[in-house]
């Protein structure tokens, strides 16, 4: 549970703001989430999920691993091998420019076509 959760929290960082356009009342949370997100990668901290999710596996008597949650699960599918410090700064200026794009677009509103 703890991973579906890790990962739908990282979904909601990197495009929260097309839910904000449909739930407005979602804005500061994820404004939050976003400034979170881009905190962790911009210093390298772990994300306390991932000490839960460790822990948990300790318990249920399984081996944590090392590293954080994108390490573990999604290096190969989002991170390029030889992930630098610069290109976790990319991936934050990735994460803010797309949903700067996207808050653009809430603003604005609901477009209408003119014929």
């Amino acid at each position: 549970m703890v991973l579906a959760v890790h990962l739908g929290f990282i979904l909601f960082v990197v495009a929260g703001a097309a839910l904000v356009a449909r739930r407005y009342r979602l804005l500061p949370l994820h404004l939050a989430a976003v400034a979170w997100g881009i905190a962790l990668e911009a210093t390298g901290a772990a994300c306390p999920l991932t000490g839960l999710e460790n822990h948990l596996r300790m318990l249920a008597g399984t081996a944590g691993y090392a590293g954080g949650f994108v390490d573990h699960y999604l290096v190969a599918l989002i991170y390029p091998s030889g992930l630098t410090r610069a290109m976790q700064w990319g991936l934050a200026g990735i994460v803010l420019v797309l949903n700067a794009v996207l808050y653009a677009r809430v603003v604005r509103g609901p477009r209408r076509d003119r014929d």
